[in-house]
């Protein structure tokens, strides 16, 4: 095996890749999750439970096989922690978006189970497939609402939602 020299521009990008990486910070922004489980941290949450303009209104548009689906009972909103993020991809195997059956995701173990962000959910009632949450703060939320298609088991739909500015977010599940 002979060993060539690299190619003029091979060593050009090779070079601007080592100097871009030296510019590239080394911390991650937070909140964002680096992997693995995320403990629970009640300062996480603090940023939610301040009051804003921001509004998320929602309206359930899901079908499936040819059945529309309609929801069970109230609509759940949750602030994106790290913790609720690492739970999140756990329980549903999304942080964006999901429509996983409720046996599934109850059956599924997240680590510190046991943590009480239940304080931080907020809950609106759903009611002919809409629901509104107001006074919401800027920031990243989970949005779950189980749903239902006739006597079939019942789905839970998850969708990763940010409210910036104070303006209303129009979500369609």
């Amino acid at each position: 095996m002979s060993i060539r020299p690299l190619a003029p521009a091979a060593l050009v990008l090779g070079l601007a890749v080592g100097a871009l990486s030296a510019c590239a910070p080394t911390t991650f922004p937070t909140g964002v999750p680096v992997g693995g489980p995320a403990a629970f941290n009640t300062a996480d949450f603090a940023w939610s439970e301040r009051s804003g303009q921001a509004a998320i209104e929602g309206r359930i548009t899901y079908a499936q096989d040819g059945k529309t689906y309609a929801c069970v009972a109230s609509a759940g909103l949750t602030p994106d922690t790290p913790y609720t993020r690492a739970r999140f991809r756990t329980l549903y195997g999304s942080t964006e978006r999901a429509a996983v059956p409720a046996a599934v995701v109850r059956a599924r173990t997240v680590p510190d189970a046991n943590a009480n962000y239940s304080g931080f959910v907020r809950s609106e009632t759903c009611a002919n497939g809409r629901f509104r949450f107001s006074g919401l703060p800027d920031g990243g939320w989970f949005l779950i609402v189980p749903v239902r298609s006739g006597d079939e088991a019942p789905l839970v739909l998850m969708r990763r939602v940010d409210t910036r500015g104070g303006r209303v977010v129009n979500v369609a599940l």
